[in-house]
Protein backbone atom coordinates (compact mmCIF):
# COMPACT_ATOMS: atom_id res chain seq x y z
CA UNK A 1 0.00 0.00 0.00
CA UNK A 2 1.12 3.69 -0.89
CA UNK A 3 1.08 5.81 2.10
CA UNK A 4 -0.02 9.17 0.38
CA UNK A 5 -2.80 11.39 1.08
CA UNK A 6 -5.73 11.34 -1.92
CA UNK A 7 -8.20 14.05 -2.49
CA UNK A 8 -11.85 13.37 -1.95
CA UNK A 9 -14.98 14.86 -0.90
CA UNK A 10 -17.94 13.60 0.76
CA UNK A 11 -21.30 14.90 0.04
CA UNK A 12 -22.75 18.13 1.62
CA UNK A 13 -26.23 18.75 1.98
CA UNK A 14 -26.66 22.06 3.17
CA UNK A 15 -23.75 24.79 4.03
CA UNK A 16 -23.72 27.97 5.47
CA UNK A 17 -21.19 30.48 6.75
CA UNK A 18 -22.15 31.81 10.62
CA UNK A 19 -19.33 33.88 10.49
CA UNK A 20 -16.97 35.79 8.46
CA UNK A 21 -13.87 38.04 9.67
CA UNK A 22 -11.10 40.29 8.21
CA UNK A 23 -8.88 37.52 6.82
CA UNK A 24 -10.92 34.34 7.75
CA UNK A 25 -14.83 32.97 8.21
CA UNK A 26 -16.49 30.06 9.82
CA UNK A 27 -18.44 27.38 8.17
CA UNK A 28 -20.99 24.93 8.47
CA UNK A 29 -21.71 22.26 6.44
CA UNK A 30 -23.83 19.22 6.63
CA UNK A 31 -21.84 16.30 5.32
CA UNK A 32 -22.98 13.16 4.37
CA UNK A 33 -21.20 10.07 6.74
CA UNK A 34 -20.52 6.35 5.30
CA UNK A 35 -23.68 5.20 7.07
CA UNK A 36 -25.82 7.71 5.53
CA UNK A 37 -26.12 9.55 8.66
CA UNK A 38 -25.91 13.62 8.42
CA UNK A 39 -23.60 15.80 10.40
CA UNK A 40 -22.69 19.15 11.13
CA UNK A 41 -19.27 20.01 10.66
CA UNK A 42 -17.81 23.61 11.89
CA UNK A 43 -14.71 25.05 10.54
CA UNK A 44 -12.69 27.97 9.88
CA UNK A 45 -12.22 28.62 6.27
CA UNK A 46 -8.47 30.23 5.98
CA UNK A 47 -6.63 31.60 2.49
CA UNK A 48 -3.88 29.72 3.06
CA UNK A 49 -0.17 30.84 4.01
CA UNK A 50 3.44 30.60 3.19
CA UNK A 51 6.34 30.10 5.51
CA UNK A 52 10.56 30.30 5.22
CA UNK A 53 12.73 28.51 7.15
CA UNK A 54 15.89 30.92 6.39
CA UNK A 55 19.35 29.26 6.64
CA UNK A 56 22.36 31.37 6.38
CA UNK A 57 25.75 29.97 5.44
CA UNK A 58 26.85 29.23 9.10
CA UNK A 59 24.26 26.90 9.19
CA UNK A 60 21.54 29.15 11.27
CA UNK A 61 18.12 29.29 11.53
CA UNK A 62 16.81 32.82 11.06
CA UNK A 63 13.85 33.66 13.84
CA UNK A 64 11.45 36.13 14.56
CA UNK A 65 9.53 35.94 18.46
CA UNK A 66 6.05 37.53 17.96
CA UNK A 67 3.22 38.24 20.52
CA UNK A 68 0.60 35.79 19.48
CA UNK A 69 -2.55 36.28 21.36
CA UNK A 70 -4.68 33.13 20.88
CA UNK A 71 -2.10 31.20 23.11
CA UNK A 72 -0.83 34.24 25.27
CA UNK A 73 2.93 34.12 24.48
CA UNK A 74 5.44 35.45 23.04
CA UNK A 75 6.12 32.37 20.35
CA UNK A 76 9.56 32.28 18.14
CA UNK A 77 8.78 31.46 14.53
CA UNK A 78 10.12 31.67 10.77
CA UNK A 79 8.85 34.33 8.76
CA UNK A 80 5.33 33.80 7.25
CA UNK A 81 1.91 35.56 6.57
CA UNK A 82 -0.99 35.02 4.61
CA UNK A 83 -1.91 34.07 1.05
CA UNK A 84 -3.60 37.48 0.19
CA UNK A 85 -4.49 37.29 -3.37
CA UNK A 86 -6.58 34.53 -4.74
CA UNK A 87 -4.14 32.41 -6.85
CA UNK A 88 -0.88 34.44 -6.22
CA UNK A 89 2.50 32.42 -6.68
CA UNK A 90 3.67 30.97 -2.98
CA UNK A 91 7.03 31.94 -4.23
CA UNK A 92 6.47 35.54 -4.48
CA UNK A 93 4.29 35.58 -1.45
CA UNK A 94 7.41 33.83 0.48
CA UNK A 95 9.59 36.54 -0.83
CA UNK A 96 7.99 39.23 -0.14
CA UNK A 97 7.25 37.89 3.90
CA UNK A 98 11.21 37.51 4.04
CA UNK A 99 11.38 40.69 2.94
CA UNK A 100 8.80 42.49 5.40
CA UNK A 101 9.39 40.63 8.50
CA UNK A 102 13.44 40.67 8.39
CA UNK A 103 14.31 42.46 5.80
CA UNK A 104 16.01 39.39 3.88
CA UNK A 105 16.42 38.25 0.29
CA UNK A 106 17.48 34.79 -0.89
CA UNK A 107 19.26 33.78 -4.34
CA UNK A 108 18.20 29.51 -3.25
CA UNK A 109 15.23 28.53 -2.91
CA UNK A 110 13.52 25.20 -2.64
CA UNK A 111 9.88 23.72 -1.23
CA UNK A 112 10.92 22.13 1.66
CA UNK A 113 7.52 20.76 2.88
CA UNK A 114 3.33 21.17 2.87
CA UNK A 115 1.00 21.32 5.53
CA UNK A 116 -2.04 21.57 6.71
CA UNK A 117 -1.78 23.29 10.11
CA UNK A 118 -4.87 21.90 11.89
CA UNK A 119 -7.37 19.80 9.01
CA UNK A 120 -9.85 19.02 12.04
CA UNK A 121 -11.09 22.20 12.10
CA UNK A 122 -9.11 24.51 9.82
CA UNK A 123 -8.62 24.47 6.13
CA UNK A 124 -5.61 26.55 6.16
CA UNK A 125 -2.45 25.09 3.97
CA UNK A 126 0.84 26.29 4.22
CA UNK A 127 3.73 26.09 1.98
CA UNK A 128 7.37 25.66 3.80
CA UNK A 129 9.95 27.08 1.98
CA UNK A 130 13.75 26.62 2.32
CA UNK A 131 15.79 29.57 1.80
CA UNK A 132 19.75 30.00 1.23
CA UNK A 133 22.24 32.16 0.05
CA UNK A 134 20.46 35.11 1.93
CA UNK A 135 21.69 38.62 2.28
CA UNK A 136 20.07 41.98 3.24
CA UNK A 137 17.44 43.42 1.25
CA UNK A 138 17.67 46.74 -0.55
CA UNK A 139 15.96 49.93 -0.22
CA UNK A 140 14.29 50.79 3.18
CA UNK A 141 13.11 48.46 6.10
CA UNK A 142 9.19 47.53 5.37
CA UNK A 143 6.60 49.53 7.76
CA UNK A 144 5.56 47.09 10.40
CA UNK A 145 2.05 47.80 12.78
CA UNK A 146 0.36 45.83 15.58
CA UNK A 147 2.01 43.05 17.00
CA UNK A 148 4.94 43.19 14.52
CA UNK A 149 6.38 46.29 16.05
CA UNK A 150 7.53 44.00 18.97
CA UNK A 151 9.22 41.93 16.83
CA UNK A 152 12.85 40.29 18.27
CA UNK A 153 15.29 38.13 15.77
CA UNK A 154 17.83 35.57 15.92
CA UNK A 155 19.78 33.49 14.32
CA UNK A 156 20.03 30.38 15.79
CA UNK A 157 22.09 26.89 15.32
CA UNK A 158 19.94 23.95 13.90
CA UNK A 159 20.83 21.75 16.64
CA UNK A 160 19.62 24.17 19.39
CA UNK A 161 16.23 24.57 17.98
CA UNK A 162 16.29 20.81 17.51
CA UNK A 163 16.83 20.16 21.17
CA UNK A 164 14.32 23.25 22.09
CA UNK A 165 11.50 21.31 20.21
CA UNK A 166 12.22 18.09 21.48
CA UNK A 167 12.48 19.83 24.95
CA UNK A 168 8.87 21.22 24.44
CA UNK A 169 10.06 24.80 24.69
CA UNK A 170 9.56 25.69 21.02
CA UNK A 171 6.23 25.63 20.16
CA UNK A 172 5.21 27.35 16.42
CA UNK A 173 4.12 24.64 14.26
CA UNK A 174 5.93 26.03 11.01
CA UNK A 175 8.76 26.35 12.94
CA UNK A 176 8.44 22.77 13.93
CA UNK A 177 8.12 21.52 11.07
CA UNK A 178 10.48 23.62 9.32
CA UNK A 179 13.48 22.51 11.34
CA UNK A 180 12.54 18.23 11.38
CA UNK A 181 12.13 18.60 7.48
CA UNK A 182 15.39 20.23 6.82
CA UNK A 183 17.21 18.19 9.60
CA UNK A 184 15.14 14.81 8.10
CA UNK A 185 16.48 16.39 4.11
CA UNK A 186 20.00 16.73 5.07
CA UNK A 187 20.10 13.35 6.72
CA UNK A 188 18.95 12.36 3.37
CA UNK A 189 19.27 13.00 0.20
CA UNK A 190 20.58 16.51 0.66
CA UNK A 191 18.72 19.90 0.45
CA UNK A 192 19.75 19.98 -3.36
CA UNK A 193 17.33 17.07 -4.26
CA UNK A 194 14.68 19.16 -2.74
CA UNK A 195 11.32 19.44 -4.98
CA UNK A 196 11.99 22.79 -6.85
CA UNK A 197 10.40 26.31 -5.45
CA UNK A 198 7.54 26.17 -8.11
CA UNK A 199 6.28 22.47 -7.47
CA UNK A 200 2.65 22.35 -7.96
CA UNK A 201 0.82 22.84 -4.52
CA UNK A 202 -2.53 21.32 -5.14
CA UNK A 203 -4.11 22.81 -1.92
CA UNK A 204 -3.59 25.88 -3.01
CA UNK A 205 -3.10 26.13 -7.01
CA UNK A 206 -1.32 29.08 -8.92
CA UNK A 207 -0.29 30.32 -11.62
CA UNK A 208 3.47 30.61 -12.29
Amino acid sequence: MTIKDTPEEWEIRATETPFVGNKTSVRTDEVVMPDGSVVRRDYQVHPGSVAVLALDDDGRVLLIRQYRHPVRQKLWEIPAGLLDIPGENPLHAAQRELYEEAHVKAEDWRVLTDVYTTPGGCDEAVRIFLARDLSEADGERFEVEHEETDLEYARVPVDELVRGVLAGELHNNCLIVGVLSLVAAQQGDGLDALRPADASWPARPFEA
